[in-house]
């Protein structure tokens, strides 16, 4: 199963130099595509099928997705931001236990690959293909995940941005001051969880800034970040509380006055190292070297015969003519 990858300077290419993403000042709608896509796969029974049998049920439920998504909160701009890497080296590098447990057993050389169902693998290339015949904007850069384009997009925005995603990890963005919330699906994109820092104070105890450092203390296994031993979600609200942040927290293991608990104390000393590097890991890069694109929300598709033929193709049937007559409203 290979991990479809898509480079910047490809990305530059294939959109031109249109227009610059720091212009943005309306309201942008960034997409976490694969988190996305995985959640349609497993919530569209694989009996929806193209005309030769091939399931595309991850297509047609993306495709459903992005059109209750443009209904619901009607975005200025959207970016479907992609993985190029999902698995950066220089991350692994720092844990190496960082999402190890996700790579597929078998592969020869190269990248790892990620563990993909076969029948949703193949259905990535289309997803990409129709999107781009649509003229939605499609961002990954070679080196980064999508959480790292979303990020750089999120710092450079000028207006409101709402991010897409299943992955708490970009909690850490959420701001009120800047207009950045996340829209967390729970079921499907109908109702989705708008998370801004008032919920995150309520549910975590931290705002957007500080839930970097709770997941990192808290640690998270399906990223494969051991976390601190003994310090769980509701230690480390407290500990952050207490201490403002990692660095106030690592301030008080030296200070025999802080009110650590022995044990704490102990385990966070012991955790020195993991606490040295983790922070470059669990962190959103804000600097990723961007293409510049087009973000604006296409009202017709950039390329209708290469739209039909996708259509015809692979069956998108009604998914894709619902979202026509949105982008066209």
């Amino acid at each position: 199963m290979a991990h479809v990858t898509v480079g910047a300077t490809a990305l530059s290419v294939a959109y031109g130099m249109m227009r610059s993403v720091t212009e943005q000042t309306r309201r942008l709608m960034l997409l976490d595509t694969a988190s996305l896509y995985f959640r349609a796969y497993f919530g569209v029974p694989e009996s929806v099928k193209a005309p030769d049998g091939t399931p595309v049920n991850a297509v047609r439920g993306l495709l459903e997705f992005i059109d209750r998504l443009v209904k619901d909160h009607r975005p200025d701009a959207l970016v479907a931001c992609m993985d190029a890497d999902w698995r950066p080296q220089w991350r692994v590098d720092l844990i190496p236990s960082y999402k190890a447990h996700r790579v597929a057993e078998e592969h020869e050389g190269g990248p790892d690959e990620e563990e993909v169902p076969d029948t949703l693998s193949p259905q990535v290339p289309v997803i990409e293909a129709v999107l781009d015949a649509l003229g939605i904007a499609r961002v990954g850069v070679e080196g980064y995940e999508a959480d790292d384009v979303i990020g750089t997009f999120t710092g450079r925005a000028t207006g409101p941005v709402d991010i897409v995603t299943g992955d708490r990890d970009l909690y850490q963005l959420v701001d009120d001051k800047r207009g950045v919330r996340v829209l967390y699906p729970l079921k499907g994109v109908g109702t989705l969880q708008l998370t801004d820092e008032s919920w995150l104070r309520e549910k975590y105890g931290v705002d957007g800034a500080g839930y970097a450092d709770l997941a990192l203390l808290r640690g998270d296994p399906s990223d494969g970040l051991p976390g601190v031993p003994g310090i769980g979600e509701k230690t480390a609200a407290k500990l952050l509380a207490e201490f403002g942040d990692l660095a106030g927290i690592m301030a008080a293991v030296d200070d025999p006055t802080s009110r650590l608990t022995p044990s704490q104390r102990k385990r966070l000393d012991e955790s020195r190292p993991y606490v040295a590097v983790a922070p470059k890991v669990v962190e959103v890069a804000g600097d990723v070297p961007l293409p510049d694109v087009d973000t604006t929300l296409p009202h017709a598709p950039r390329d209708p015969a290469a739209l039909e033929a996708l259509a015809t193709r692979w069956g998108l049937g009604g998914s894709l003519q619902r979202l026509l007559s949105t982008l066209h409203a």
